[in-house]
């Protein structure tokens, strides 16, 4: 991907800032940089940089367990942080930031100070041709002399102080970056994709997983099920209640943080007190896969028996169903049971097993109701 040129800049060192890139930190001090200037600051702490990357960072570990490097540092603070703040993992960013800043748990203050030994420095590495080798490993007073005496960098330092030191973004950069933003971000998305679907082979929608999760838009599906109730009545399948109309919600059986995704295969009508149970949880396969094939499969039937609950299918499945192979294994006409069943499992069971593999906890209804 192209970054824009510049008569004043040199765009090319920009362009290389992520070729060696071992670990994920070059990613979220450069997107925290840009954060800040496009608030209108020049001038930014540690700190508030540090805070930013957690932030960013907290989502992808904590929502969508992804894996952002080997022994990663700040996917560890990330995890530590998770358990001594009990924050939720849909937490909004302001609040994360917030709890950020008023933290004085002494492991989150190490942790946060370890984060600022390199990258500040190291990040700029393809601007500065005459700083090599062993020349970087020397103390941060004098990385950050050194530093100070080169040209046309994208910022600068003042007096080393711990997490209150700062970077003084250069005026032209801070306007580069400003009149490009959009070109700017566009390039770091890419670079970041490219880097965390290195990370994470068998993880889908990576993409989807760079930032907060988003509300679902489920309104097809909730009107196909609700037209589906009006003819039958339906049990849904973990806490076997009896489906209303005023009461239902629609679950990912493997949650959306893990397949990015709200294909019509994988969702199922529940209420919405059981659903927020569930959470980002994977039911138990054994008790629930079973429950959920009998709930698909008096759908298909109905979809195959009225005319109502197949229009209504048809318009989720515009929206909710994309893969074509998909839709003649599993929605052809005329399969038995366990023929369906059979069809459903080979879809969802490799996609489950991966999420097991990522780290997603196994969920039961009767345990989490008591609290277990």
């Amino acid at each position: 991907m192209q970054l824009p040129y510049s008569d004043e800049l040199e765009i090319q060192y920009l362009s290389r800032l992520f070729d060696n890139t071992s670990e994920c930190y070059k990613f979220f001090w450069f997107q925290a940089m840009m954060t800040k200037i496009l608030e209108g600051s020049r001038k930014v702490s540690y700190e508030e940089l540090v805070d930013e990357m957690i932030a960013d960072a907290w989502y992808m570990v904590t929502e969508y367990h992804l894996n952002l490097g080997p022994r990663d540092t700040l996917e560890s603070l990330v995890r530590y942080l998770q358990e001594v703040s009990q924050i939720r993992s849909s937490e909004k960013k302001e609040n994360i930031i917030r709890y950020l800043r008023n933290c004085n748990d002494k492991e989150v203050l190490r942790r946060k100070r370890v984060l600022t030994k390199n990258v500040p420095y190291r990040i700029q590495a393809p601007f500065m041709n005459n700083i090599k080798g062993k020349e970087w490993d020397v103390s941060e007073n004098e990385l950050i002399a050194r530093i100070n005496t080169e040209s046309r960098l994208m910022y600068y330092f003042d007096e080393l102080k711990g997490m209150r030191t700062n970077i003084i973004i250069s005026q032209d950069w801070f306007s580069y970056i400003h009149k490009n933003q959009e070109i700017v971000k566009g390039w770091l998305q890419y670079r970041m994709i490219i880097y965390l679907q290195r990370r994470n082979p068998s993880v889908p929608g990576i993409a989807d997983k760079l930032y907060p999760p988003q509300e679902r838009k489920l309104e097809k599906i909730q009107k196909y099920w609700k037209v589906v109730l009006s003819l039958q009545p339906v049990t849904e399948i973990y806490g076997h209640q009896q489906l209303s109309e005023k009461d239902i919600s629609i679950d990912h059986f493997v949650p959306w943080s893990y397949v990015a995704h709200d294909e019509f295969w994988n969702l199922n009508p529940t209420t919405k007190n059981i659903n927020s149970s569930k959470s980002n949880y994977l039911p138990d396969w054994n008790i629930y896969f079973p429950q959920l094939a009998e709930i698909e499969y008096l759908s298909y039937e109905m979809l195959w028996k009225y005319e109502t609950v197949h229009k209504e299918f048809e318009k989720c499945a515009r929206e909710h169903l994309n893969n074509d192979e998909i839709r003649r294994k599993v929605y052809r006409e005329g399969l038995s049971f366990p023929e369906f069943a059979s069809a459903l499992e080979e879809v969802i069971q490799p996609i489950y097993i991966s999420a097991k593999n990522c780290g997603f906890k196994n969920w039961i209804y009767a345990l989490d109701e008591k609290g277990e």
